[in-house]
């Protein structure tokens, strides 16, 4: 089972979270089809959302990522929620690249283009906050994201390992993220563990668990873990939700659909799901599109 802990330094001077994602990146990758390089990108996307969701409120709120950048991958979408739950897709899910220094390449797949986060509260305008893509390997990007948008300095590492049938064989990542008050010798600190850590994809693979990789990442810190979260690959489309797209379209392009085809199709862009809406249905929709 996935899970992430949320971890504050009992001095207050830092905040951390440790992430395994391996299966719920499993999962979009199978949803998707993704080839190595896309499953990295969405995968280091996904995690690092998952993350952010647990700083939201309540159950109704949502951030969104979105990279928007000239790169094969075209546009990466992903939103989670306040239990660290996501969903996304991207604009090419089969592209394929030449490796780089040995790795995948992430950052060649992105290209170049900005990083944009959308924190929808329930009201009217959400908070926007929109970057410059960096380097293209999504963590640094998160953290320049935090540095320019929140003045929070961020320690950032994601990572997805595909295995050679294209499953994940491993995903995750971990955040500290610096609080007001924190000294020369906390970052100082920090920094030589993270310079001594292997990849957080090369730890999973040698089974060390969350608590295990936190230990690692924080030795030398007194520090309570206050929640551990499990977080899913999960969709929140219905027949609704797809009803109300349907309306959006109007009156007169709904019409036109009854006329031309008498029924319509829609596929979820998160998880693949069909609807089918036959003529009668439609009927019903265009009524109500014309009320609005």
């Amino acid at each position: 089972m996935d899970s992430i802990l949320r971890i504050t330094e009992k001095n207050g001077a830092f905040r951390a979270f440790v992430a395994d994602t391996t299966q719920l990146v499993g999962q979009a990758s199978s949803v998707h089809g993704l080839s190595p390089v896309a499953a990295a990108a969405l995968g280091r996307t996904l995690t690092a959302n998952s993350i952010m969701g647990l700083d939201l409120k309540s159950f109704d709120e949502t951030v969104s990522i979105q990279i928007c950048a000239d790169g094969p991958l075209g546009y990466i979408v992903t939103v989670g929620d306040n239990d660290g739950n996501v969903r996304g897709y991207l604009d090419n899910p089969i592209v394929d690249l030449p490796l780089k220094n040995g790795k995948l390449d992430v950052s060649g797949a992105v290209g170049q283009g900005t990083l944009t986060v959308v924190h929808n509260m329930g009201m009217r305008d959400p908070y926007v906050g929109r970057v410059k893509i960096q380097t293209g390997e999504i963590a640094q990007d998160i953290a320049y994201y935090y540095m320019i948008s929140q003045q929070t300095p961020s320690v950032v590492a994601l990572g997805v390992l595909v295995d050679v049938d294209y499953s994940i064989k491993a995903a995750g990542g971990y955040m500290i993220q610096l609080l007001p008050g924190a000294g020369d010798d906390v970052i100082s600190k920090l920094e030589a563990n993270v310079y001594t850590l292997e990849t957080v994809t090369e730890m999973l693979t040698n089974n060390l668990d969350v608590y295990g990789i936190a230990k690692r990442l924080l030795l030398g810190f007194d520090y309570d873990v206050l929640q551990s979260y499990s977080p899913q690959y999960k969709c929140n489309c219905s027949v609704d939700r797809m009803e109300r797209a349907l309306i959006s379209l109007g009156s007169q392009q709904l019409q036109s659909i009854i006329d031309e085809d008498g029924k319509a199709e829609l596929s979820c862009q998160f998880c693949k799901r069909k609807f089918l809406f036959d003529k009668s249905h439609l009927i019903n929709l265009l009524e109500s599109a014309k009320g609005v």
